[in-house]
Parts: C-alpha cells; sequence; structure tokens
C-alpha cells in the first residue's frame, strides 16, 4: 500500500501540471480566437487520464485501507470523485460548437476540476506539501 500511496502523492502533480498546461492552452486558444485543433483535445485527453489514474490509485487506497477511516479521507474521495466527474461532463460539448465554445468550456471544466482538487487536497493533512 505504500507504494500506491507514493505513486497517489506523486502523480497529484503531475495531474496539477497538465491541469495548468490545459488553462494556459485554452486561454490562450480562446483569446487568441484560434480554431480548436487535435492538440488541444489531445492534451485535454491527457489532463483527464490523470485524473482518472489518480483516481484509480486513490480508490484502492481507500478500499485498501478498509472501513474506520478518517471524515477528512472520505471528504477528500468524495471531492475526487466530483472533480472527475466535472471533467467528464465535457463530453457533452466536445464534439460539438465553435473552437470559441470548445476553449471556454474546456477552460471552465478544468478550472472547476483544479478547485475541487485543491480543496480535496488541502483537506488531508498537509495539504499539498507533503
Amino acid at each position: 500500500m505504500n507504494f500506491i500511496l507514493q505513486l497517489h502523492g506523486d502523480v497529484r502533480w503531475l495531474v496539477a501540471l497538465a491541469a495548468l498546461l490545459t488553462i494556459i492552452k485554452y486561454a490562450v486558444g480562446l483569446l487568441g480566437k484560434t480554431s480548436y485543433q487535435r492538440i488541444d483535445r489531445t492534451l485535454f485527453s491527457i489532463t483527464m487520464g490523470l485524473f482518472d489514474l489518480n483516481l484509480v490509485l486513490g480508490l484502492i487506497l481507500l478500499v485498501g485501507l478498509g472501513g474506520g477511516l478518517p471524515a477528512n479521507r472520505l471528504e477528500h474521495a468524495v471531492t475526487m470523485i466530483l472533480a472527475v466527474a466535472v471533467m467528464h461532463s465535457s463530453a457533452r460539448w466536445r464534439k460539438s460548437g465553435s473552437s470559441a465554445a470548445k476553449f471556454r468550456n474546456g477552460l471552465l471544466t478544468v478550472l472547476v476540476a483544479l478547485v475541487l482538487v485543491f480543496v480535496g487536497v488541502t483537506r488531508l493533512r498537509g495539504g499539498w506539501m507533503f
């Protein structure tokens, strides 16, 4: 379990980095009025994949640690599930709409999910630093 816990903690930095890159790319695309391209979709997919990976690792930890978990860990789990659900809500708009709408919706989706991740991580002892 220690290996999975360490991996779960390390992947959070990849989630944060990918989300930040996606936010920057989508903001530039929206403000620059560029067309939504394959690289934009790929970047979003990578970000969502990292969210999914970390959720699976977290669920393994949740099940592996068993019952009697402190409330803050359960709050963390619920918040992270919500963040992943927000990321997957993007399926509604990804295949339709203008480039500006795709950039705007993607930007808002990643921002909301990242805020949820931040809230969920700070619920744990140590927050982002440990």
